[in-house]
């Protein structure tokens, strides 16, 4: 097996989206998942603007992620108009509150577990800042996770 450590040690340091998206595609050319997916991950981390921690990154890099593998899937940037639309009226916490409580999964929801990236859905970060959202909607983000085979506990 190659040894990837420099890749990666440069993938782990580097704060260039560009860079990192062509780690992730030449990775993706010769067929090394391990360096797409590190490339992939570094750059959701570099992607948001907010602090690092906050509920507000981690909406964030959900709303990338999601954007990412659209761009992935129909060659194209995907913006979630609709989505970013809604942070402008009602901010990231309502937005999340809705996600978890909806009557049926976002698309984004559904594209993020079949891509088994459970920690990146609006539920998991509802589960992840808990003590910044009401029992019901935390319920309502677990029960949802669990209805999709998400073991929460490891999350």
């Amino acid at each position: 097996m190659a040894d990837y450590s420099r890749i990666l040690a440069a993938i782990a340091a580097s704060e260039d989206p560009k860079q990192l998206r062509r780690f992730q595609e030449n990775a993706r050319d010769k067929g090394v998942p391990e360096i797409a997916e590190a490339a992939f991950r570094r750059l959701l981390e570099v992607l948001p603007d907010e602090i690092p921690g906050s509920v507000e990154h981690d909406f964030w890099k959900t709303i990338h992620a999601f954007e990412e593998l659209l761009k992935d899937e129909r060659g194209k940037t995907i913006r979630l108009s609709r989505t970013r639309q809604k942070i402008g009226r009602v901010g990231v916490m309502q937005t999340l509150r809705d996600f978890a409580t909806s009557k049926a999964p976002t698309d984004g929801f559904r594209m993020l577990i079949e891509r088994n990236m459970p920690e990146l859905t609006g539920e998991a970060l509802v589960l992840k800042h808990k003590d910044s959202f009401d029992t019901d909607v935390v319920a309502a983000a677990k029960a949802r996770l669990i209805e999709a085979g998400v073991d929460v506990e490891a999350l």
